[in-house]
Order: C-alpha cells, then structure tokens, then sequence
C-alpha cells in the first residue's frame, strides 16, 4: 500500500493559494490534480484525519477490509483521463457474473461485447456455448432442473441476451441519454432482453451495480451502467479502495493536502475553518458529500440515498475458486453480491486464508440476527457450511450511494458562481466514474474562468459517460 503524503495539521502560514477544495475524497483531489497539472496552486483541506471519504479501507489481522464496496470498471474513461490514476492497479474479477439460481450457478456476460457487428455474433456464441457453471466436485448438489431451461433460458435467450449488450456497447453514451427516461424497472422490457434473462440476469446485475434493490433508477443511468459492464470488466483497486485516494493525493505537490481541518463557512474567495481561521483564495471548490454540502451551502440539494452493508467473513479455505462476483437471481436472502474477495485481490487476506465479502443493499435485518441471516443465504450461494467463518467487520452506512430517480441530470452544474465550484457523485452518476468526471468539470470551469487556459478536452464535458 501507499504512504499517505498529506499532512495531519494546517500550518502556521495562510498565504493566498488560487484555489481551496473543501473535501480530500475522490472528487476534491482529483479536482486539485488537474488544477495543479495547468499550474495554478491548490490547498486541499479535510475535516477526517485521512483522504477518501467513503473510500476508506481498514487493516484488521492482515486483512484489508473496504468500509463501502467499490465495483469499478476497466473501461471507465475517468480512470484514464485522471492524473495520477494512470497507475492505479486493478484487479479483474472473472469475465462476466455468476448467478445462483434453483440450486445452479450460471455464467451471463461472460465476454466483453465488441463494438461491432461481427464482434456481438461471437460474443453471443460465446455466451450461448456455456450456460451453466459446473458443480464443484466434493460440494453439495442442490436440486435438478431437469431438462427445462434454465434462469437464462434456452441456447437462443442467451444468444439474444448478448446480441442485448452488444447493441447497447454499441451505442455512443450520448444517444443513450437522449432515450425517453422512465424508471429502469419499467424500461427493461424496451431493451431486447428475453423476458427470462430480465429476471435471472438484468435485474440482479443491475441491483449490484446501481446499489438500488427495487430498479427506482433512471433507465439512463442503468443504461450507461449496462454499457461499461458490457465494454470492459468489472475490478477493484489493488490493496484496497483507499488505494486510489492514495494515488490521487501523492502526485499534489507536497503540503498540498490538510487533514483535521474542518471548514464551516465558504465564500468565493475564502474558506473560514474551525480552528485555523480564515483562509483566502481566488476561488473555492466543494467537494463534500451531497449532505455536507448543503450545510455550507444552503439551498444545494440533497438527493435521497441508498443504504449499504458490507460484511467481510475469514476462513481456512476458498469456498469458490475462481476470482468471480456471484448474484443471488433468487434474492432468497439479504445479500444482492458476494464474492471471495482474495481470490480477486490475494492482497486483502494474509497467506492461508481467504476473505469473503458480501454486500446488502437497503435497510438490513436487525443488527442481532444480520450475521446469522447472511451465514445462512452465504450457505445457500457457495454450497458449504459457513458456520465456522469468522465474521471480521460489518460496516452499514446509510447514505452509501445518492439516488439517481427518473428524471435525473448527469450533468448538474458545478459553477455555482465565478469563484464558487461545487463537484462530486451527486452532480453526475453515483459511482466512481461520475465522482471523476464531476471533478473534472469542476476544473474546467474554475480554469476558465481565471483565464488558466484549460486543456483541451478529449470530449465534450456534457456527454462524456
């Protein structure tokens, strides 16, 4: 893992700097990268006593356990476009889902859809030629379908299933979000899934990917997250989440991060703090959550929220050997994914031992029986007994991921006033993704108007996915 770079304390000198960015998660110092890259000077200041927000990783017993899940994709263009992230490692899970229904587990999307014509028919033979996942041997079999088809359908829905995605790779993200917006659950239909891959595959990948168990979501924002699904892998940061934070703050040239610095008023020319005083500036960026802020800025908005649970289980032996995500399409218990985190990531679990990590999504059971409840749904998922796992942390934050309801703007304005900047997942897309991309509308707009002469831009800021 990386060495933080950022300083604990705000030191004794208040010098003028061009701009502050209130807030050291993802959005607030990848704002100050591009800010610092065109040359102008950046403090970053954070209440917490390290950077990333609700990307934080804790270290217990040489396990390294992420407080939030964090489902990235390779073919997120931010993670390109950021500076600093151009050596973000990434670890791949297995191409495609697993999906465990009546008793079998299926693979679906298994072949990253090429953007062509050609490249779909050999994705959907791909998919076609592997519609079950072999037992594991030594596992308990769970019941037979017999010879009816299953949650996938037959040879040809799953055919039509990747002829799906590949329309969808195929299509610009702009034409995605000029479509009519409804709720993504009403909207499933309109998509060319066969109506048997809607319910044992769509739903539950979507439910993992946009946190929102009962598909409120605009159908833009699930359709973008069906194309960065179907154009590149699904994959989390080396070591942990806090990984990327890390690589964000060691390129700021040093001194540039404060952390314990709490801000509690914001102008457009000065950020007062609660024990440092006044600092002045030429302009201010807020990159906070959506709740904090409000409270420095009333009158911003704050979105409603999906709640999340994460909880990380140790034992002796992988249950599932391949680095793979599995989706219960049954939804017979709490947990919407799981995965044996280890064998994506070996880094996150000391030698001999395997980590689990499961996620619920929405209001979890009673505290006192949420651990036994997911054992049990865990037993189900992996065919194994779990009653000798360790349970290690179990991490419940109620506003993980803002809610994106129809109708919803991708694109919320970022310049408040000249001087005065706000950015964040709640003005674009929930995700890393639109954190990044948010933060880097948030520059464009602060170096044009100090006449910085901003880079030009690889595409418009109003249509990039």
């Amino acid at each position: 893992m990386l060495e933080s770079v950022h300083q604990s304390a705000y030191p004794a000198d208040t010098e003028t700097v061009d701009v502050i960015v209130v807030g050291a998660g993802v959005a607030g110092l990848a704002a100050a990268g591009h800010l610092t890259r065109a040359g102008l000077t950046a403090t970053v200041l954070e209440a917490a006593p390290a950077v990333g927000g609700r990307m934080s990783t804790e270290k217990i017993d040489g396990f390294r356990l992420d407080r939030t899940p964090q489902l990235l994709s390779t073919s997120y263009p931010e993670l390109r476009r950021t500076p600093g992230l151009g050596a973000l490692p990434l670890r791949s899970f297995a191409p495609g889902v697993l999906l465990h229904a009546d008793g079998h587990q299926y693979r679906a999307g298994a072949t990253p859809v090429p953007r062509s014509a050609r490249g779909a028919l050999t994705a959907a033979r791909a998919l076609a030629s592997a519609p079950r996942i072999p037992r594991n041997p030594g596992r308990p079999q769970g019941r037979s379908t017999g010879t009816r088809p299953g949650r996938l359908g037959a040879p040809a829905d799953q055919s039509r299933l990747a002829m799906a995605l590949a329309r969808l790779a195929a299509t610009a993200p702009e034409r995605l979000l000029s479509r009519a917006e409804v709720p993504v659950a009403q909207a499933l239909a309109t998509r060319g899934f066969p109506p048997r891959t809607i319910d044992g595959f769509v739903r539950p990948l979507l439910a993992a990917l946009l946190a929102d168990p009962v598909l409120q979501t605009s159908s833009r924002c699930a359709d973008l997250a069906l194309h960065t699904f179907a154009t590149g892998r699904l994959c989390i940061p080396e070591g942990g989440a806090d990984t990327l934070p890390e690589l964000l703050a060691a390129i700021l040239p040093p001194g540039t991060v404060r952390t314990g610095v709490r801000a509690t008023a914001i102008s457009t020319t000065s950020v007062t703090t609660a024990n440092h005083g006044e600092l002045t500036c030429r302009a201010v960026v807020l990159a906070t959550d959506a709740r904090a802020a409000a409270e420095l800025l009333p009158g911003l908005r704050v979105p409603e929220f999906h709640p999340v649970t994460v909880l990380h289980h140790a034992t002796d032996e992988p249950p599932l050997t391949e680095p793979a995500l599995l989706l219960d399409a049954d939804r017979s218990g709490p947990v919407s994914h799981t995965a044996v985190i280890s064998q994506v990531d070996p880094s996150r679990a000391p030698a001999g031992r395997a980590l689990i990590t499961s996620t619920v999504l929405g209001t979890p059971p009673a505290p006192a029986h949420l651990d036994a409840t997911v054992r049990a749904q865990l037993a189900r998922l992996y065919r194994t007994s779990t009653t000798r796992w360790e349970l290690l942390a179990a991490h419940h934050t109620p506003e993980a991921v803002p809610a994106m309801p129809a109708p919803h703007d991708l694109r919320r304005p970022v310049r408040l006033l000249a001087g005065l900047y706000v950015c964040g997942d709640h003005r674009d897309t929930s995700t890393v993704q639109g954190a990044l991309h948010s933060a880097r509308r948030a520059a464009h707009a602060v170096l044009t108007d100090l006449d910085a002469r901003p880079a030009p831009l690889e595409e418009p800021l109003e249509t990039a996915a």
